[in-house]
């Protein structure tokens, strides 16, 4: 288990669509605060004035409302600004100290524990490595992660914290074969309530949320999401996963699933149908590596661990991309998406190679009656899955729904 500080920068929906704009009804003002510092968030700081043509809220309203936050130490007064006529401007931002929260992040090869703050910088990280998760193993990690971490923490802070959010992946145990467990080794899972098991043993609100879809919430809250509304996104980690946004919010769909992408069908070089996940994964390139007689142990480490492998990771990277450039053609036909957005638990080198060599796979597709998509890099890095569930928390109790922070500030 190592511990890092200060790297690199019920199942809830918090990316779900909501209402539009504020109300001025005294009854709604806990929802009107989380409006104001959700714009706030989004824009990095803001005037009482921005906040006001952004929000559709009285200027009075505002004001009351700031001074509060502010009062609560939720938001930092920032230095004044001068304009041509009238009083200077004072912008406002988010205090990161004001909360934090823990992510949990449950991978089929290793978990973490972190500890972010207010404006969804990771402070601290824990993370252990497994051969494949178990119920009482995962419980023990998360369990002695939070409590290191808490251990670096003032009392002060320690009462900041807005609550555990997990992102894990959903039927783990329909994994254990490509994951190398001892068959029925991991059928505990089934019927395992991990967020009950999780409440009952810390004092802090828990949530959950899978992790494919945790990471595109984050994408969407801390990046691409105000450039692309609408964008399709990929998530390469042990097996790939994926999420739709649309609207500028997350679409989970009638059963929770949509944009699961990794069973999503695609031709292998031989030409025969495979899923996506059976060739854009990590655990395809643990394979290759073993082949040959490499050590696959730094993929699991962290991405800082990983090194160039030669010829296998270019044979990866190479076939990862062909299936990419497939999935990315069937979702554009069916959806226009303004971006296909491509993100994993590998460093930026790494995904700036699959991103290159996708748009050049892509390229040499039948691409008539098809609008393709920007291609590009995600903006968040390996972390975008703990980064989605520590902020489970921090939008449960105080941020709102993405959907409504888009409107013009002019």
């Amino acid at each position: 288990m190592t511990v890092q500080g200060n790297p690199p920068s019920g199942t809830v929906q918090p990316f779900a669509s909501g209402l539009a704009g504020g109300s001025n009804q005294v009854r709604v003002r806990a929802y009107n605060e989380r409006l104001v510092l959700s714009l706030v968030r989004m824009h990095g700081s803001l005037s009482k004035a921005d906040i006001t043509r952004a929000s559709g809220l009285s200027a009075q309203t505002v004001s009351v409302i700031m001074r509060a936050l502010e009062k609560d130490g939720l938001l930092l007064r920032g230095e004044p600004q001068r304009g041509k006529v009238g009083q200077p401007s004072v912008p406002l931002r988010l205090n990161p100290d004001a909360v934090f929260s823990f992510g949990v992040k449950i991978g089929r090869r290793s978990a973490d524990v972190v500890l972010m703050d207010f404006v969804g910088k990771i402070r601290l990280q824990v993370r252990q490595t497994y051969a494949y998760p178990r119920p009482e193993q995962i419980i023990t990690i998360i369990m002695s992660g939070i409590e290191r971490l808490e251990a670096q923490m003032s009392e002060e802070q320690r009462t900041r914290i807005a609550g555990v959010g997990i992102a894990a992946p959903f039927e783990l145990w329909n994994w254990a074969e490509e994951v190398g467990a001892p068959p029925g080794a991991m059928d505990e899972w089934r019927g395992f309530d991990l967020q009950a098991e999780i409440a009952a043993r810390v004092r802090h609100a828990v949530y959950l949320q899978n992790d494919a879809t945790s990471a595109c919430g984050a994408e969407l809250v801390f990046g691409v999401g105000p450039s692309y509304p609408d964008f399709v996104y990929f998530f390469i980690g042990s097996f790939i996963g994926g999420g739709i946004v649309l609207n500028n919010a997350v679409f989970s769909g009638r059963t929770g699933t949509a944009g699961a992408l990794g069973p999503l069908p695609v031709r292998g070089k031989n030409g025969e149908n495979r899923q996506l996940l059976d060739i854009a994964s990590i655990f395809v390139l643990e394979k290759l590596l073993l082949e040959r007689g490499i050590d696959p142990q730094p993929l699991w480490y962290s991405a800082n661990d990983w090194v160039d492998f030669g010829e296998p990771m270019e044979i990866w990277i190479r076939d990862t991309a062909e299936a990419l450039a497939q999935a990315i053609v069937a979702a554009a036909s069916v959806i226009d998406f303004g971006a296909a957005v491509i993100d994993g638990g590998f460093p930026a080198w790494v995904r700036r190679r699959i991103v290159e060599a996708t748009v050049e796979a892509v390229s040499r597709l039948d691409l008539q009656g098809v609008i393709i998509p920007d291609i590009i890099e995600g903006a968040v890095g390996a972390q975008a899955r703990a980064i989605g569930g520590a902020s489970l928390p921090i939008f449960a109790r105080y941020l709102t729904d993405q959907s409504v922070l888009f409107k013009e500030l002019a």
